[in-house]
């Protein structure tokens, strides 16, 4: 809880009590695979057919990961993609227990533990693998967050995440603050703080982490207007799967002729020629490792045989070749 007398924004953005009252009751609702459509687009982010995980056997050297941690797990979207060939035992953590209660069988053994996703209860050097998605937006503290998932790893292991970036709805965000500096000579944020791409590798770093990779994607949703982008967020995706805004100087409520005038604001600045307007996720996808003596290391400064100056030669050396 925030300091007596400080500010709670000033101390961390997000209502951590608030958040995990609002994922249990998410977990509850009928149905709820119905809204978990972004969470079905990202979910495989560890699963064996999906690029950015393709070579993780081949780069720690081993086929199989004896024990693997799942951060942040809600229901069980990873452990979906995982087999008992790649993952001989999973432990699942959340904060809410009610999705670890209704989360979604799978053919691993698993272990589902409660606890917050900055503060794991395991010891150092504990797992082989450790998969996050969509989960690690809400933290406080990110760079505690990465440090503790460093710590839990194994030498050698690796992490595999995804979570929503820093353009993750910004139509909606830009419309909402531009109405809301004309009709109310102010604005609240109504869409949650998210990360910049451009910290994300160096966070990772400072944690510990190398032999980094980073990548975004955008997955755009198209709606009839922005009533029905708000209204589709809290029933499907927002309330449904527990992503309500949590932070501490969120506004409860937005008046009417606000809405109506950053309805016109978003049709005419990023309406599509059918009518519709485009809602945009953005999605930071990360692979890190824990360093391990036997992991490839960069060659020595100085010995290099090619210069970078004969990289404009490339094309004439190979078609002397062909020839």
């Amino acid at each position: 809880p925030p300091a007596a007398g400080a500010s709670p924004g000033a101390i961390s953005p997000f209502d951590r009590r608030l958040k995990r009252k609002q994922k249990n009751w998410a977990a509850l609702q009928a149905e709820p695979a119905k809204c978990d459509y972004l969470r079905e687009e990202v979910r495989g982010i560890a699963g064996p057919g999906r690029r950015r995980a393709a070579g993780l056997g081949r780069h720690s050297g081993r086929e199989t990961f004896p024990l693997a941690l799942d951060v942040g797990s809600g229901r069980g979207y990873i452990a979906q993609h995982l087999t008992k060939e790649t993952v001989e035992k999973l432990i699942q953590v959340d904060v809410a227990e009610n999705a670890l209660k209704n989360a979604v069988e799978t053919e691993i053994p698993t272990v589902r533990v409660v606890a917050d996703e900055e503060f794991l209860p395991f010891k150092e050097d504990t797992f082989d693998l450790v998969v996050s998605s969509l989960s690690l937006h809400w933290v406080n503290d990110l760079p505690k967050a990465f440090k503790e998932i460093h710590q839990v790893l194994k030498p050698n292991g690796v992490f595999i995440g995804a979570m929503f970036g820093g353009d993750t709805l910004y139509e909606l965000r830009c419309s909402l603050q531009l109405a809301e500096l004309e009709r109310e000579g102010g604005f609240s944020p109504h869409v949650s703080p998210f990360t910049a791409v451009a910290d994300l590798g160096h966070l990772l770093s400072r944690a510990g982490f190398n032999t980094l990779t980073v990548d975004t994607d955008e997955i755009q949703v198209n709606y009839p207007g922005l009533f029905e982008v708000m209204e589709d967020l809290q029933g499907k995706y927002i309330l449904c799967m527990g992503e309500s805004n949590c932070s501490w100087n969120r506004k409860p409520l937005l008046h009417r002729e606000t809405m109506l005038a950053a309805a016109a604001i978003y049709r005419e600045m990023y309406g599509n020629s059918d009518g519709s307007v485009p809602a945009t996720f953005q999605i930071y996808y990360m692979i890190g490792w824990k360093y391990h003596e036997s992991q490839a290391k960069p060659a020595p400064r100085g010995s290099a045989t090619v210069s970078f100056g004969d990289l404009a030669k490339i094309g004439g050396l190979i078609s002397r070749g062909k020839k």
